[in-house]
């Protein structure tokens, strides 16, 4: 791979954008075509079977905790050394990363080898006839884990390489394979070993074709298998650290559903999880642009900080561009929402909890950008000491509000952790980048705003009044983003686009 100014070409703003709207094709088009095959899959299969399907799902996507966090651990380190113009070190670097992964996910194929019987017959509440084909779709799935961890790792240096085009274009069809070999199984079976084989040997060809993809993009990457014994210590730190976060912030994002199920009832989840589900999923905008930007931090922070810091804010001012309105529109009308959607009680029992839980999309979308930073320039560390500091405090809170508010009481409590992580990620990414000042004012004046505006809308009842006041909202925010928020070379920008996009008027 050329060098080419000193790599700062890897941090350019185009090449981002055009990396980050490729990292949203990778999450949306897959979702998209699972909400139109999942009720063809389950027609065709069954919900018992249908229900182990999705076991087998849930597995090869939590396969990537097996590698115990070497697969980001590689992002970062590889970002590093093409900061530092150290492409040299790059393979052996790469050779000792996969090779650790890959003994990682042949223990984790023994741990799920041994303990599927246990899972099939005892732990989880398989009908008996399924029993047999349930085991050996496990054995099946436990064969798959060094390669899906491999894989993980492949994924990892492309993402370092910003090579997110080629990473997605593979990515896409994979998901979408995934949904679709349900679908083409069951002319010839209905068999969940038929259907897993096949997905086991779509898992194959995509290792394949990542590996592919490195060495296009990377040539030199195994012209010469080496290993890096000082690069063991570093990438086993950095990756437990971030093991320990992927364990602790999924539990705490969850851990409501199941207070509610133990202090209230089974329909308060549902009455809880609908709307909250509903609105976590923005998650996947600030998610797409994180997972660009993660290696764009470590790529420049050491070489080019303030470079760094001009990243971060542009970033929070893209995010707060296209979250905000679409979170007005949900706050403003979430009772119409939720009874167009689910119906009346769902709009009588949701409608607060939906409000609430937009408000903390809403700042949970702008605060996962610092706390992608801090990880990023290598301080994984912190954020894990945070969670787990914060785990407790939190079980405490969310317990107390559900028991006395009901499920309002557990999104107020949800809400407000996201908050106030919200606060403590900014004054870190503030003490990190110290040439960056007033970003954190400026984010708490726009995230104070913000709240407020949101707070206003849940006011109007009549369906007119709501139209009329997203409206002013809508045309002040827009006067006042073109005046203040946008650049000149931001605001030419869109003007350029609008007259590609506009029609061109007859002479």
């Amino acid at each position: 791979m050329a060098e080419t100014n000193g790599n700062l070409h890897l941090t350019s703003g185009r090449l981002l954008a055009r990396n980050t709207v490729w990292n949203l094709l990778g999450q949306a088009v897959p979702m998209a075509v699972g909400l139109i095959t999942i009720p063809a899959i389950i027609r065709g299969i069954g919900v018992d079977r249908f229900g182990v399907l999705s076991l087998v799902w849930v597995v090869i996507g939590y396969f990537s905790l097996f590698d115990l966090g070497i697969g980001r651990a590689l992002t970062k380190f590889v970002a590093d050394k093409l900061g530092a113009n150290e492409e040299h070190s790059i393979p052996a670097l790469a050779c000792t990363s996969l090779s650790i992964m890959f003994a990682l996910g042949s223990i984790a194929a023994v741990v799920i080898f041994v303990s599927s019987p246990l899972l099939v017959h005892r732990m989880l509440k398989v009908p008996t006839d399924l029993q047999s084909e349930t085991l050996r779709t496990f054995y099946l799935l436990a064969l798959t884990t060094p390669i899906v961890t491999i894989t993980a790792g492949l994924r990892g240096i492309l993402d370092a390489l910003q090579s997110f085009r080629i990473a997605n274009l593979i990515r896409i069809p994979m998901s979408i394979f995934s949904f679709v070999a349900p679908l083409l199984v069951l002319p010839f079976s209905h068999s969940l070993v038929a259907v897993v084989s096949v997905l086991v040997v779509s898992r194959f060809i995509g290792c394949g074709v990542h590996l592919w993809a490195c060495l296009r993009v990377f040539p030199a990457l195994f012209q010469k298998f080496s290993l890096d014994r000082s690069a063991i210590l570093p990438l086993a730190k950095f990756g437990g650290w971030i093991t320990v976060n992927n364990v602790i912030g999924p539990l705490m994002f969850y851990v409501d559903r199941f207070l509610v199920g133990a202090l209230l009832s089974v329909s308060a989840i549902a009455y809880y999880t609908a709307p909250v589900d509903m609105v976590l999923r923005l998650a996947m905008i600030p998610g797409a642009l994180v997972g660009v930007l993660f290696p764009a931090f470590a790529t420049s922070f050491n070489q080019d900080p303030v470079r760094c810091g001009v990243l971060l804010a542009r970033g929070l001012k893209y995010i707060y561009l296209i979250i905000f309105p679409i979170v007005l529109i949900i706050v403003t009308f979430a009772p119409e929402a939720l009874k167009l959607w689910l119906g009346p009680s769902f709009s009588a029992q949701g409608t607060i909890v939906l409000r609430l839980a937009a408000a903390g999309v809403f700042i949970n979308s702008l605060s996962t950008l610092p706390f992608g930073l801090i990880q990023g320039v290598g301080r994984p560390d912190i954020t894990a000491y945070m969670l787990a500091a914060e785990f407790p405090v939190y079980a405490a809170v969310l317990w107390t509000f559900t028991r006395w508010l009901g499920i309002e009481g557990t999104a107020v409590a949800w809400t407000g952790r996201l908050a106030a992580e919200a606060v403590v990620v900014f004054f870190l990414s503030d003490w990190l980048l110290p040439r960056t000042p007033r970003l954190l004012f400026k984010q708490s004046l726009f995230i104070g705003c913000g709240l407020a505006v949101l707070y206003v809308a849940s006011i109007p009842k009549e369906i007119g009044t709501k139209l009329f006041f997203i409206s002013f909202v809508f045309l002040t925010f827009a006067l006042m983003i073109w005046r203040w928020g946008l650049t000149p070379g931001e605001r030419e920008f869109v003007v350029s686009l609008s007259g590609r996009l506009l029609p061109a008027h007859p002479s």
